[in-house]
């Protein structure tokens, strides 16, 4: 077969084009393996998967897109690229920057700031006044049913030629009276759930432009539930069962959080300034009772006192002559030597003048 004619079949068997081109693009010839499947798309498109066999890549296959072009009875390549299957060896999805960061990451001189839009937080309490119009009104009202209330007053004191009229004006003064009494409850209840309100707004500081949202503070108890100073450490299986809930030292935290930790205010205490769990133990807990004081040590004596000086008895020394000589000399006294010397020398002197005489 000659090179038209296999040009001809390669043109007329789509599938053995498809191959020529995985072993085009491929660096190797080896690293194309068998035929596995085609896949029909619209247009005359047409998918041609090839098993690859290249180092790394292993569950992944030569896609080779082919056209049919019917009126002239060709296929053509649009495309080639390797395509991963289910059981392909694929590195981790990409993870964003801001989601990969942890709290343990930042320094102290690290700053993130947080989002207008953080799920954490949301608005705090801002405490709001009556309109003035309102109270004005309530004051209207509450004036004119003391007025009636002291008309019926006046109208239940007259004579007894008034007498009905006198009664009818009585029940109406008791229903103004009632009216009143009753206008004054919701006033003084309002004033005191306001008040209320205020005062636990103020004690638990919710007064702050943004407080936690229930979500903050659920993320806020697991993460400090879960972590070293919860029920969960090595040191709260070694407490003995005394736990925080009932140390002295246990500050409690305001709102849910306080039902669940305390901050550790011990200064002998691994956990000394830190929120802790109600159910976690250190081993300092403030009725835990210190250990019994030991006997004190009596000082056994010294194998060797160097505070003393023994004298022992040595016996006579045997020494030699040079060594006694030099003992006598060190013994004498240098002016009887000199007198000794001057001496001799006036005996040599008068020996040596009675020769020569």
């Amino acid at each position: 077969m000659d090179e038209s004619q296999e040009q001809g079949a390669v043109e007329a068997d789509p599938r053995m084009l498809a191959r020529q081109v995985a072993l085009d693009v491929a660096d190797e010839s080896d690293q194309v393996g068998d035929f596995v499947h085609s896949i029909p798309m619209d247009d005359g498109v047409e998918d041609f998967r090839f098993a690859c066999l290249m180092r790394g890549y292993e569950g992944w296959q030569w896609s080779v897109t082919l056209y049919h072009d019917v009126e002239r009875g060709q296929w053509s390549v649009d495309e080639s690229s390797l395509v991963p299957t289910e059981t392909a060896l694929r590195p981790p999805a990409w993870v964003p920057w801001k989601d990969r960061l942890r709290s343990s990451d930042l320094s102290m001189t690290d700053a993130l700031g947080t989002d207008p839009n953080d799920p954490r937080l949301e608005d705090g309490f801002l405490p709001t006044r009556k309109p003035a119009d309102a109270g004005h009104s309530d004051a209207a009202d509450t004036g004119t049913d003391h007025q009636g209330a002291d008309h019926a007053d006046a109208t239940a004191a007259d004579g007894a030629a008034h007498k009905a009229a006198g009664a009818a004006d009585g029940v109406s003064g008791a229903t103004a009276d009632h009216a009143t009494s009753d206008a004054s409850a919701d006033a003084d209840a309002d004033e005191d759930g306001d008040e209320d309100t205020r005062q636990v707004a103020e004690e638990f500081a919710l007064t702050r432009r943004h407080v936690l949202s229930p979500l903050g503070r659920s993320q806020t108890a697991k993460r400090w539930y879960e972590g070293p100073h919860g029920p969960k450490s090595l040191s709260t299986r070694t407490a003995g069962g005394k736990v925080c809930e009932t140390c002295g030292f246990m500050v409690p935290l305001q709102g849910e959080l306080g039902t669940m930790f305390g901050v550790c205010a011990n200064a002998w205490s691994p956990d000394d300034g830190r929120v802790v769990s109600l159910d976690h133990g250190c081993g300092e807990h403030s009725e835990i009772e210190p250990p019994e004081t030991a006997p004190l040590w009596v000082q056994s004596k010294p194998a060797f006192d160097d505070l003393h000086i023994d004298i022992l008895d040595t016996g006579q020394r045997g020494e030699h002559g040079h060594v006694e000589l030099l003992e006598s000399l060190t013994d004498t006294d240098p002016n009887e030597i000199d007198d000794d010397d001057d001496h001799g020398d006036d005996g040599h002197d008068n020996e040596r003048g009675d020769t020569e005489r």
